[in-house]
């Protein structure tokens, strides 16, 4: 059987087409020969990503960005399509991390693998997340210093004000007349100085002398240690003496002794007895007294007229 060449010319235009097809999928990063793969992941900010970009397993282009679009539950989150023709396998903790590929900003998704023993099937949804870009990694690292400045500013502010207040003229002068101050302390301390040098040298016997008796007490005191023991040891005993004698029971007895007494007076005051009489009676004291002038009176005569009482007979 004979095949036209129109025939010929077909099948060739159409492999023609098939191959033009293939390799235009090819360089977008479609591979039909190799078994494809589907994930999902939802996003709030896809940060510039756009289709046929790369994803990256460890480096590794392993697929790329199939297609984007919004969620239709209306939540405004961002659907992305990823597209992967590796056979590596994808445990289902892995993150689907969108990054800056480069310094341009290009993006690409990288797929981070996790530790979970399950792995993800075509059609799953990936944990997502976005990579800050430069300007957020920077405003991020900047900003704690920015507020470290701007604390700083703030207390450097208030120092200064506190330092204009504290140096006005009249703190001025007071620190002026404290340094002063300061200034004659020192040579006060000085002449001090010199006057307790100058008296050191002038006393230094005298000083050795007393250092000498204070050294000689302290060798006495040494020497001594064993009658100072004795007079101590005797000093023990006297207070056990004293306390073992009768001190509260002559005091016991002392204090019947004061309240007889007591009583004895009292008596005397209410004129009971001679001794109360005598005290308490006038009378008894007027005649006394008028006796003792009467007898007086009797030995003055005696004495100047002996004769009248005393007769001498001679024979």
């Amino acid at each position: 059987m004979k095949i036209s060449k129109e025939i010929i010319i077909g099948l060739l235009v159409l492999l023609a087409l098939v191959l033009l097809f293939w390799g235009m999928n090819f360089l977008k990063g479609k591979n039909f020969l190799s078994q494809e793969r589907v994930f999902y992941g939802v996003y709030s900010n896809i940060e510039g990503l756009v289709k046929t970009n790369p994803v990256v397993i460890n480096g590794l282009n392993v697929g790329q960005v199939k297609d984007m679009y919004f969620d239709p539950a209306g939540n405004n989150r961002v659907i992305v399509e990823f597209l992967v023709t590796n056979e590596v396998g994808i445990p289902k903790n892995s993150v689907a991390r969108i990054y800056s590929s480069d310094l341009l900003g290009s993006k690409a998704v990288e797929i981070r693998l996790g530790n979970s023993d399950a792995f993800a099937q075509t059609g799953d949804t990936l944990i997502t997340d976005v990579e800050l870009s430069l300007k957020e990694e920077v405003n991020r690292q900047v900003q704690p210093l920015k507020r470290k400045a701007e604390d700083l500013m703030l207390s450097i502010d208030s120092v200064i004000t506190v330092v204009q207040y504290i140096f006005n003229r009249a703190t001025r002068e007071n620190l002026n007349r404290s340094f002063e101050s300061i200034a004659n302390t020192f040579d006060n301390i000085e002449s001090t100085t010199y006057s307790v040098d100058t008296l050191m040298t002038a006393q230094k016997k005298r000083i050795e002398r007393i250092l000498s008796n204070i050294e000689s007490i302290t060798m006495n005191l040494n020497n001594n240690q064993e009658n100072f023991n004795h007079i101590i040891s005797n000093l023990s005993a006297l207070s056990d003496s004293l306390a073992r004698a009768r001190i509260s029971e002559t005091l016991i007895s002392t204090s019947n002794a004061m309240s007889e007494v007591a009583t004895i007076v009292n008596r005397i005051n209410s004129g009971e007895g001679s001794l109360g009489l005598l005290v308490n009676n006038d009378s008894l004291y007027i005649e006394l007294e008028k006796s003792a002038r009467d007898l007086n009176l009797l030995l003055e005569d005696i004495r100047n007229n002996p004769k009248k009482y005393v007769k001498f007979s001679v024979f």
